[in-house]
């Protein structure tokens, strides 16, 4: 993608490209597996992709931070986050010379 940032668009027009179906289908198709993808981070905290990486929720307790505008002291609520780590095989494609 020549550094450019891969977007749900783009997805829509390369696989539009690469098959038969319409735009609208693709556009549908894309939606329901992102849709699939959010409901199994939910529900099960995470999602593995074979050959691609796993992403895991995990919760953040609450903790200090600061305003950087005003250096003031605050406490930022507690919240889930979303990790992506890749898979051996993904990471050995990244980094041929590297050493597993």
């Amino acid at each position: 993608m020549n550094g450019k940032t891969l977007t749900k668009a783009d997805i829509v027009d390369y696989i539009y490209e690469k098959t038969e179906r319409n735009r609208a289908e693709v556009k549908v198709l894309v939606d329901h597996l992102l849709e699939l993808m959010k409901q199994s981070i939910k529900r099960d905290n995470s999602l593995l992709v074979s050959g691609f990486g796993k992403f895991e929720s995990y919760d953040k307790k609450a903790r200090k931070g600061r305003n950087p505008q005003t250096n003031a002291s605050i406490m930022l609520p507690p919240r889930k986050v979303v990790v992506f780590r890749l898979s051996r095989k993904f990471r050995a494609e990244l980094n041929p010379d590297e050493v597993l």
